[in-house]
């Protein structure tokens, strides 16, 4: 199934196109790298296909369905770059809050909630105030919201920030077994290095316009990485 897709988007701002007509699709069990230099166009992507704003022209639709319908909603976990949380609100409670999002109710809920804490590592934290967790540890708590319900679709935007060499192996590993699973993951990083080890395809975006789209092959020459890559893309 088809779990998200750009039909020739864009998204216009008064008089400048943040998005140009871009198109691209990720399928259940692909993990997918958003990639482009600083104001390429990502964030406005990531907002399109969240239903945080409307496509100037074109479509977005995760699963099939807008992204504004409940139904899609329900199929998404979404880890943002820049992690807001609710200080005063307990860990477990956020999480049940995010599960309650997903449609899980009653004891289901309390039972997600605690297998999805144990297994971002923050299972004894679990009553502890959101205040009192370092960067890290806030960095799981990310995690955890966006994995709890076993959504068919994460969107992770800088997913490593902030975590340690030991978070940053845990880390990979949830993303693997929710690829493993059948789920789509498409993730927007900087770090180059974790984008080649994790991803099956890498989108290039810059300057609104899609650049490249394609297997890791296809896109990295021979001796190169795919740091060379993307600055001979970017670069034309």
């Amino acid at each position: 199934m088809v779990a998200l897709e750009l039909s020739r988007a864009g998204k216009r701002y008064g008089a400048r196109d943040a998005l140009g007509g871009v198109s691209f699709r990720l399928e259940e069990g692909e993990t997918l790298g958003l990639l482009g230099p600083n104001g390429a166009g990502k964030t406005t992507a990531l907002r399109l296909l969240l239903g945080f704003c409307r496509p100037t022209s074109g479509s977005v639709q995760l699963r099939g369905l807008s992204p504004t319908r409940r139904e899609a909603r329900r199929s998404l976990g979404y880890l943002p770059e820049r992690l807001v949380l609710p200080d005063r609100m307990n860990v477990a409670r956020l999480v049940e809050y995010h599960a309650t999002l997903m449609g899980i109710d009653g004891a289901e809920r309390t039972r997600a909630t605690a297998e999805t804490l144990e297994r971002v590592g923050l299972g004894e934290r679990a009553h502890d105030r959101i205040a009192d967790l370092s960067k890290g540890l806030r960095q799981r708590l990310g995690f955890a919201q966006a994995l709890v319900g076993s959504p068919r679709l994460l969107l992770l935007d800088e997913p490593t920030s902030g975590l340690d060499p030991i978070g940053i192996r845990d880390a990979r590993t949830w993303i693997e077994d929710a690829q493993a699973s059948g789920s789509a993951v498409l993730i927007c990083s900087h770090v180059l290095s974790e984008v080649e080890r994790l991803c099956n395809r890498v989108a290039i975006l810059h300057e609104g316009q899609l650049r490249a789209d394609g297997a890791l092959d296809e896109l990295v020459r021979e001796g190169e990485t795919l740091e060379d890559a993307f600055v001979r893309i970017v670069r034309g």
